[in-house]
């Protein structure tokens, strides 16, 4: 539908995903792939960078590697609804790093909260290939252009898995997955990255060569790519009013364009929750890896934050973040970002009221607009607001109008 922007993986069939149903392995071995020659020109591209842009500091992020799919028995009610209980913040470290953070805000003081909850084990696992405009694939060879698709090494080819699922592992792909119709187990194979990497690869002039390298020299167009996982919400009030807001000219990318509430979850966050040292520029893999919870509530609680801190949003106003899938940036060499729907106890007008307060986050917007649910289904290339929306929020808005999180036939009871 657009050039910049493409679905990776939606959950429609269960109006979306909560937290207990999302887990992450972690692992160094998730990490991009390097070369000394590569990051000299990284170290080259910052150096420039920050010159220019005293500001800007690094960070780490976690690199979405590749994702796997589980499900068994029948699907759960959605449980997206305005009456959910609010969310729950973990600690996050309010410096950013990324491009949208143009100007570095002092630390705010986490507490150590999380959100524990037991890991379940996949019974099955299984998926539909979705051919697109932007990245078709040939059937029954999922292994060609920006993408692999590849059976799962623990499952023979062919063979099923209990409950009679085929078992697969979906990688850095640049197209759909539609979740069948069952109980989903969601994992996320997550590394470590930073903001000073995705300049020099993603956000870099030779992202189409370091795609088209590696797919060549790892089969995965991905590897060489900081791939930095973001964060989106799609917050909707009271009165069905989903919230936009116009990104600052000061921002490093898409200022001026309508974007929603968003930005990234901080390892550094969970390593301070589980008593490491949450402000040291390398996070400690070792940490995060005996926390994987404290990874998935980082994930889920890092958007409310965001809609506090750039709406002005109360978190006890929130309700419980709902996954509504992934979406790429393709003005970022297929950047990925969960896309989350949020609702919202106060009107729009209440809403309002509080982004013009100011938030934590102020600066990186300069108003705030309310879209009707109705005109939010409605929107697509040929609508004329759709040119004003900055990549991200496309994303989300596909991932809204094909999950339909809040559809009044699926809330639960």
């Amino acid at each position: 539908m657009d050039a910049e922007v493409s679905v990776l993986l939606h959950c429609a069939a269960w109006r979306g995903l909560l937290g207990p149903q999302v887990h992450v392995e972690l692992s160094d071995s998730f990490n991009r792939q390097t070369d000394d020659a590569l990051q000299r020109y990284i170290e080259e591209v910052w150096t420039e960078r920050v010159s220019r842009e005293t500001w800007l500091f690094n960070g780490a992020k976690f690199r979405l590697h590749s994702f796997s799919l589980a499900s068994a028995g029948p699907p759960p009610s959605p449980a997206a609804c305005p009456d959910l209980p609010p969310c729950r913040p973990s600690p996050r470290d309010p410096q950013s790093g990324f491009a949208g953070d143009a100007v570095a805000q002092p630390p705010r003081s986490p507490s150590r909260e999380e959100n524990p909850c037991d890991v379940h084990s996949p019974a099955q696992h299984t998926f539909q290939k979705e051919n697109s405009a932007l990245h078709q694939q040939e059937s029954g060879d999922c292994c060609k252009q920006d993408g692999n698709l590849m059976v799962n090494p623990s499952i023979p080819p062919g063979c099923s898995m209990p409950g009679g699922g085929i078992g697969y592992h979906h990688r850095c792909p640049n197209r759909a997955v539609d979740l069948s119709e069952a109980s989903p187990s969601l994992t996320l194979r997550l590394g470590l990255t930073c903001y000073k990497d995705f300049l020099g690869t993603n956000w870099s002039q030779r992202a189409a060569d370091l795609r088209r390298r590696g797919e060549r020299e790892f089969g995965d167009p991905c590897a060489l790519l900081a791939q930095p996982l973001g964060v989106g919400g799609v917050l909707c009030t009271h009165d069905g009013q989903v919230v936009l807001i116009r990104r600052s000219q000061r921002v490093a990318e898409a200022g001026g364009l309508l974007d929603i509430p968003g930005g990234h979850p901080e390892p550094q966050a969970v390593c301070w929750a589980v008593g490491g040292d949450a402000w040291k520029d390398q996070v400690d893999m070792a940490v995060l890896q005996r926390r994987p919870r404290a990874v998935v509530s980082e994930l889920f609680s890092s958007v409310c934050a965001e809609i506090r801190d750039e709406v002005n949003v109360p978190l006890t106003s929130l309700g419980e973040p709902v996954l509504m899938g992934i979406a790429l940036n393709h003005t970022s060499a297929g950047r990925p970002s969960a896309e989350f729907y949020i609702s919202c106890s106060l009107t729009s007008d209440k809403v309002r009221e509080a982004y013009w307060r100011g938030g934590a986050e102020a600066n990186e917007s300069t108003d705030i607009i309310f879209l009707s649910r109705k005109e939010v289904l409605g929107l697509d290339p040929s609508s004329p607001l759709w040119s004003e929306l900055c990549p991200s929020a496309k994303g989300a808005v596909l991932l809204y109008q094909r999950v339909l999180p809040d559809d009044e036939q699926g809330r639960s009871t």
